[in-house]
């Protein structure tokens, strides 16, 4: 056989990611505060996008679990089966999908009659005076103030530099001996320093450990005596719950160690976090679901979502002012097909959520109505097969997005977990409502109850579960173990 170069054709086939398609990808995932951000962004680069006034599309709930079996094609429930249009005429995109009976009102938010999205307001509309009242000034700036008030010259510097490392919970997270070698200062003025940052409001900031805020707030009480030191130097042990060593330690009776546990319990273990810093972001649901009379009502949070148009009359406009200049047409053209493209693909990605949500709203009408006991295991896939759709897809869809009930505010990820086997009719449960049982147990129990405990009264409840997988849960929610939670309850029975 002859070796050389050669030329040979060869025809195979691939799937070939378009931008287009890449960006109807991405905007499945985001959420519908994220896609608010990107709309923005477009608006600002294509002269042919605008965005028009809400406009209220009625449709008919869902019946009992499902849709009507005829629904009509300009309907929620007409989209939901009819899939994404074709249509290329059709280029306003309106977000709402599911109203109840009655239609919803576009002065309102679009939301089923459901108020609350707005973080600055409370449940009746009115301000919320605590958010309102809350104050801007960050950690840093308070500190400052405070020791331009006290401080000066060299001092005033090393300060500035010692509060720059102050964390958001108050504590000094820095080496003093190498910040004393970088700034080129004594360490005893660094200490002196940081002994006057110490005395700042609110009482405990600069400390470099749990001991020593606890301990600076025990000084500003006037409660730092020798057996309250020996106590805060011992945190360990009053963790343990090991009160026997303690009262021989700090040599003193049952009586006196409850009071200073007591006291202890009342100072802040992370001061700095009484000031702002990194803004509270709300979490704002992209959809609400509602029972109404005749089945479940679900819609798309079209305050987060505005109305977009592509604008032809100023298409038309702008290729009769360009003329026969190509490469104005050219940029034109592609601002034309980029404009149709996107409201499309929001069309769809509002179609595809809508149909999502919707199917998950039958699997689970049981938590919506019960609660969190009653809801069911569920896959990605189980979703995807019932809407004819792809597992990845549904995956998209339900990253990154909110939904809004009676019962509160969910992600929908929250809806997806695993089951447990029980004894009735062979019926799977919740991993989430096992949780809620086993919560439930702890929370009302007299006596401690075992991991082993839980077992035998989960069964009694048709829950079949093993005992390691009772404490794996256990630990998920943050509960203790037995000898753990029977040291604090003596602790807080001493306490008291």
């Amino acid at each position: 056989m002859a070796l050389g170069p050669r030329l040979d054709l060869r025809q195979s086939q691939s799937l070939v990611m378009t931008p287009q398609l890449q960006q109807a990808i991405k905007l499945l995932a985001l959420s519908n505060l994220e896609i608010e951000g990107f709309i923005a962004e477009e608006l600002e680069k294509n002269p042919l996008l605008e965005t028009g006034e809400e406009e209220s599309q009625e449709a008919a709930p869902t019946e009992g679990d499902g849709f009507e079996d005829a629904p009509d094609p300009m309907t929620a429930d007409g989209l939901l089966e009819n899939g994404g249009s074709d249509n290329e005429a059709q280029l306003d995109i309106e977000p709402s999908a599911l109203s109840d009976d009655t239609g919803s009102d576009a002065g309102m938010d679009g939301a089923l009659g459901m108020s609350g999205i707005d973080s600055r307001t409370g449940g009746d509309g009115e301000a919320d005076l605590d958010l309102l009242a809350a104050a801007d000034v960050s950690l840093h700036d308070h500190l400052l103030s405070q020791a331009g008030g006290t401080l000066s010259g060299q001092d005033l510097l090393i300060a500035g530099q010692l509060i720059e490392r102050i964390d958001e919970t108050g504590y000094l997270r820095a080496d003093l001996l190498r910040l004393s070698h970088q700034l080129g200062v004594p360490m005893a003025d660094l200490e002196r320093v940081l002994e006057e940052i110490q005395r700042f409001d609110p009482t405990g900031v600069g400390a470099r450990d749990l001991s020593e805020c606890l301990a600076l707030q025990a000084r500003e009480a006037d409660r730092y005596d020798p057996c309250m030191a020996k106590l805060i130097n011992n945190l360990d042990l009053v963790a343990r719950g090991e009160l026997g060593r303690l009262k021989r330690m700090c040599r003193v009776d049952d009586e006196d160690i409850a009071d200073m546990i007591s006291e202890l319990r009342d100072y802040d273990p992370k001061p700095g976090l009484q000031f702002g810093g990194e803004p509270i972001q709300a979490v704002v649901p992209d959809i609400f679901v509602a029972e109404r009379k005749k089945g479940w009502a679900v819609e798309l949070n079209n305050a987060t979502l505005p109305r977009l148009i592509v604008n032809r009359s100023y298409y038309h406009e702008m290729s009769e002012a360009g003329g026969d200049d190509e490469e104005s047409k050219a940029w034109l053209n592609e601002c034309l097909t980029n404009a149709n493209w996107l409201t499309k693909a929001l069309d769809q990605r509002a179609r595809t959520i809508i149909k999502v949500a919707s199917e998950l709203v039958k699997h689970q009408a049981e938590f919506f109505r019960k609660g969190v006991t009653h809801l069911k295991p569920l896959t990605l896939r189980e979703i995807a097969e019932a809407i004819d759709m792809h597992e990845s897809t549904v995956s998209r869809a339900t990253s990154n997005k909110y939904l809004s009930c009676d019962r509160g505010l969910f992600e929908l990820k929250f809806f997806f977990t695993s089951g447990i086997s029980t004894g009735e009719d062979g019926e799977a449960a919740s991993s989430e409502a096992v949780k809620s049982h086993i919560r439930t147990l702890i929370e009302n129990e007299d006596k401690i109850l075992s991991d082993d405990k839980l077992v035998a009264l989960l069964k009694e409840k048709d829950f079949d579960i093993a005992r390691r997988t009772v404490a794996k849960y256990r630990e998920a929610m943050g509960i203790g173990s037995s000898v753990e939670r029977r040291r604090q309850r003596k602790l807080q029975n001493n306490a008291a």
